[in-house]
This record gives structure tokens, C-alpha cells and sequence, in this order.
């Protein structure tokens, strides 16, 4: 490739994937979701990572797809560049550990399915999302699927309707995005969040979220069910013991991952 798409960086178990195409608004190519989707991949089998920061270079998170790579092609074409844009949405909620979009500027289209597709979010105040696909003739019919379940119904229909964008403030009411801060404030208040998250038992985190994301497509009364026999299962593990012990005994716990 001819470019560094990603950049990857490790500091205290938290590793920040920045894509790197600012000059193109880090707009999702094929090549650049092969490559993303690849590094989760071998995330996924980390040991040493406990959370992951999504960030971007440049003024602007992601513009969405990128549409240079969208006219002229043929069925097989947009099939493939549709199913890597899936694969990599459900990559990101799929690995044990918890990802966290670092956002600036804007997130349109793919873009927002990004922020969308992440657990947590968090924004500046001047960042903006859309889905905006409507007004070019082409339905952000895949941003949807995640954005959809991120901010409920009629929410959703109005992004996608209208093209429309909505800022950081009512990103954060929707749901969309966790909180908006200041720019000056963004990478350390994502650090904080994600330091957070590290100091709990690393196991437990992949329990948790592969259990959120199987339960909140199932009916009250199923997902309960899967619940308990989840939270059964994590109580006999080793750190659930340990965090219970050291609880009751008012000392810091000692994480196995087990």
C-alpha cells in the first residue's frame, strides 16, 4: 500500500488505532477496512490489550465510504466492499475487548456507522453526524443497522431521511456519542475513560460484552435466561471469586484473566 493507513500506538495495555488518510477525510476504502478489520483481528487475540481507542487523523473522523471507489462498479463489487464495511462493524463489537471512538470534526454515513458500531463514544463539542446519503441518490442503508440501535426508531429515520446533521450535544442525548467535550480535552478525557475500564478484570470485560450484544436483539424473557446462565458461568470463574474476596476483605483485587 502506498500509504500508513493505520497508526497504532500502546501505552498501559490501551492501544489507539488512528486512521490516516486525512487528505482524503479518512474515508473508508476497501483498503483501509481490510486493514482495520485485520489489526482487530489480531487484537482480538491479545492478551496484553485491554481496551481499544478508535481516533483519526486530520480535522475529520471519517467522511464514510469513499466515493471514488463507488461508481461505475459492477454487482460483485459493491457486494464485496459492502461485505468487508459489515464485517468490520460487527469485528469492532465482536472482539473481547471494549473500543471506544475517539471523535472529531465529522462522522457522515459510514463514518457514523463507525461511531455508532463502537461500545462507547466520546466527542468534541463542535463534531457533527450524519447520514446524509439520501441527498446523492444512494440510502445509508447499512449506517442504519448500527445507528438505528444506537439512537431508536424515529430518531434514526429522521437522520436518514432527511440527511440532516445533529451536533455533539444531540448526539449525546440520543445516545449516539457518551459525553462532548472540548477539543483540547478529547484525547484525555478518551484516556481517562479507557484507564477506567482497564482496572477491572479483563475477563469479565469479554464476558460482559459478548453477553451485551447477544441479549439486546432477544426478547425480554430469552434475555434474561441467557443472563443468568451467563452470570452463573462468570461467578464460578477465578476473578469473579477474587473480586468478591478482595471486596469483602477491603484490599485491591489481583486479576488473573480467568
Amino acid at each position: 500500500m502506498q500509504e500508513q493507513m493505520l497508526l497504532t500506538s500502546i501505552e498501559d495495555s490501551l492501544l489507539t488505532i488512528t486512521l490516516n488518510r486525512p487528505h482524503k477525510r479518512n474515508a473508508l476504502s476497501l483498503d483501509l477496512m481490510l486493514a482495520l478489520k485485520d489489526q482487530l483481528d489480531r487484537v482480538a487475540e491479545s492478551k496484553d490489550i485491554r481496551v481499544v481507542t478508535l481516533a483519526a487523523s486530520g480535522k475529520v473522523f471519517c467522511a464514510g465510504h469513499d466515493l471514488a471507489e463507488m461508481t461505475g462498479r459492477d454487482e460483485a463489487q459493491y457486494e464485496q466492499l459492502f461485505d468487508v464495511c459489515t464485517q468490520l462493524m460487527e469485528r469492532i463489537q465482536s472482539i473481547p475487548q471494549p473500543v471506544i471512538a475517539c471523535v472529531q470534526g465529522v462522522a457522515t454515513a459510514a463514518g457514523c456507522q463507525l461511531v455508532a458500531s463502537c461500545d462507547l463514544a466520546i466527542a468534541t463539542k463542535d463534531a457533527t453526524f450524519a447520514t446524509p446519503g439520501v441527498k446523492i441518490g444512494l440510502f445509508c442503508s447499512t449506517p442504519m443497522v448500527a445507528l438505528s440501535r444506537a439512537i431508536g426508531r424515529k430518531r434514526a429515520m429522521e437522520m436518514l431521511l432527511t440527511g440532516k446533521a445533529i451536533d455533539a450535544a444531540t448526539a449525546c442525548e440520543w445516545g449516539l456519542v457518551n459525553r462532548a467535550v472540548p477539543a483540547d480535552r478529547l484525547v484525555e478525557e478518551t484516556r481517562c475513560l479507557a484507564l477506567e475500564i482497564a482496572r477491572s478484570s479483563s475477563f469479565t470485560l469479554a464476558i460482559g460484552k459478548q453477553a451485551f450484544y447477544k441479549q439486546i436483539g432477544m426478547e425480554q424473557a430469552p434475555a434474561y435466561a441467557y443472563a443468568k446462565h451467563v452470570m452463573t458461568q462468570n461467578a464460578l470463574a477465578h476473578d469473579a471469586q477474587e473480586g468478591m474476596s478482595a471486596f469483602l476483605s477491603k484490599r485491591n483485587p489481583c486479576w488473573e484473566g480467568r
